[in-house]
């Protein structure tokens, strides 16, 4: 049973000495700042940004071959609101004074088309997240980055704004929110009567950080609520304690299926569990204990070895107690949240076995043609040889330990987020070049026009083509967490002793943590 394991682990977790006493390891070295490459990395943001603000502010998104934009995130100006932060970790104060001078003049009450949908999970990640990071970190650790206390306050005033607009969400029998909602001409919900564990389950860090700033405790209560039904799940369960699949009903709060991974529609639930708990270790203990059990499940159950490479593991998706050699870039990830785990737990077995995925997970950048890793890939399980590679796939797999089975590159972060924590608990120089080898391919094969773009086939030289389009994570995470690993400490930096007073969120937006003296 499921609350036996929990109740199990519990009891070991109570009695290590001090869970924030750090990894043990005798054999760490102290990160050590690489201010050449960490310039080089503020030149790439520099000059995105420039692209941005020249071609598509105050829009949303650049499309950087045609020198044009995209509103894809209901016009409020995602890429400069989620590259606030990084601009403010950076040091990049006109960039930070322009966006500023944004905020106060977007109207989160509304959008500009009719019936348009608003995301509540990524409206929440990059336009909440950023202005939350940009408010703690303007008032904290950065305060003297910018003078204008006004357009700072502005920023925490438009985040609860936004909240107050999304709130619609959460009116469903059980609380728990519908992941989309319309403003204009009124606000209303766009019902499915399901919603995703990532989808609501990555709700309850932003939501629970803005009442403690604004003191107003119905976001923190909204979200814990709804964070209730993933905690002590019913419905359609896998067979892998701790482990959940991927749709909930809105309307009775029950599993829809067992369909469960660390990708796509899961992920940062899972990555929230141990956030949490960094976040407040007396409130969230409950969210610790469930990150421990589906840690451990994911250990025993999903790691997988591939039959041509063994030394390689990836985290197989899982259908009920059935698993499928398959993974993808979003699930990278996951190296770096037990990593995290492992530090903030003070487990070492957490920190080897998210060194494993890491390394494992940068093996897919090596192997293509481009250097940088694809969007999904499938491997065969060294436990279940059985499997059938694609006749033009033998060669590759047989080298490289997987094959691309979606060989785009969307600009996205998780492999260097995990990289950056590999660096930050082991202070080995050897994931300093990990990061510069893919920073200087992704310069090379993605940078397009007045700025960088997706691309369609990291297999293919230089990249097969650009869908001249640039992501807002582009500045948010990955230029971010690429210059953390090269950059000088701060208090934003991971600490691997465990003393860490910022988490960062799942779009890298560094968030202030309760304080715990």
């Amino acid at each position: 049973m499921w609350i036996e394991r929990l109740h199990s682990l519990t009891r070991g977790l109570l009695s290590l000495q001090n869970v924030f006493g750090g990894v043990p390891t005798a054999s760490r070295e102290q990160p050590k700042p690489d201010q050449d490459r960490a310039a080089a990395v503020k030149e790439v943001f520099k000059e995105s940004w420039q692209g941005y603000y020249q071609h598509a502010f105050p829009h949303d998104s650049l499309r950087p071959i045609s020198m044009s934009y995209v509103d894809n995130r209901n016009g409020w100006g995602v890429t400069a609101i989620d590259a606030l932060s990084t601009a403010i970790v950076m040091g990049e104060s006109e960039t930070v004074e322009q966006i500023l001078e944004l905020v106060p003049t977007v109207d989160f009450t509304t959008t500009k088309k009719e019936k348009e949908m608003v995301s509540v999970f990524e409206t929440n990640i990059r336009y909440i997240g950023g202005l939350l990071s940009a408010y703690d970190l303007l008032t904290g650790p950065m305060k003297d980055t910018i003078k204008d206390s006004e357009a700072v306050e502005c920023l925490l005033q438009q985040a609860q704004t936004l909240a107050d607009s999304l709130i619609i969400a959460f009116d469903t029998p059980t609380g728990i929110p519908e992941g989309d909602i319309v403003l204009n001409p009124k606000p209303a919900q766009l019902p499915k009567g399901q919603n995703t564990i990532a989808g609501f389950g990555t709700l309850v860090l932003e939501w629970t950080h803005l009442s403690d700033l604004t003191g107003d405790g119905k976001y923190a209560n909204l979200t814990q609520h709804a964070q209730a039904y993933l905690l002590d799940p019913m419905g359609v369960l896998g067979g892998f304690p701790g482990l959940l699949g991927k749709q909930v009903s809105t309307e009775t709060g029950e599993f829809l299926d067992s369909s469960g991974s660390w990708g796509a529609s899961r992920d940062s639930f899972y990555e929230y569990l141990i956030k949490m708990y960094l976040y407040d270790p007396v409130a969230f203990s409950l969210y610790r204990d469930r990150w421990v059990l589906a840690a451990d499940s994911t250990m025993e159950y999903l790691a997988s070895h591939p039959s041509s490479r063994q030394e390689l593991t990836f985290l197989s998706d899982f259908e009920g107690n059935e698993t499928f050699p398959r993974s993808g870039h979003l699930a990278s990830f996951a190296g770096g949240n037990f990593i995290l785990g492992g530090i903030v737990l003070g487990q070492r077995k957490y920190v080897d076995f998210g060194l494993a995925l890491t390394d494992s997970h940068h093996e897919t950048y090596r192997g293509t043609a481009t250097g940088i890793g694809p969007e999904g890939f499938r491997w065969i399980d060294s436990d279940h040889p059985d499997g059938d590679v694609p006749k033009d796939k033998v060669k590759f797999y047989e080298e490289n330990g997987f094959w691309p089975t979606s060989s785009s590159y969307v600009l996205r972060p998780e492999t260097m987020e995990s990289i950056y924590q590999a660096y930050r608990v082991t202070g080995d120089t050897k994931y300093q070049d990990l990061a510069w080898e893919a920073f200087g391919n992704i310069k090379k094969v993605c940078r397009a026009g007045v700025g960088y773009s997706s691309i369609r086939d990291v297999n293919a030289a230089m990249g097969g083509g650009f869908t001249d389009f640039e992501e807002s994570f582009w500045m948010a995470e990955t230029l971010k967490y690429l210059y953390l690993i090269f950059g000088p400490e701060s208090e934003v930096q991971i600490q691997a002793d465990g003393a860490n007073t910022f988490v960062f969120n799942t779009e890298a937006h560094p968030l202030r943590v309760r304080n715990r003296s």
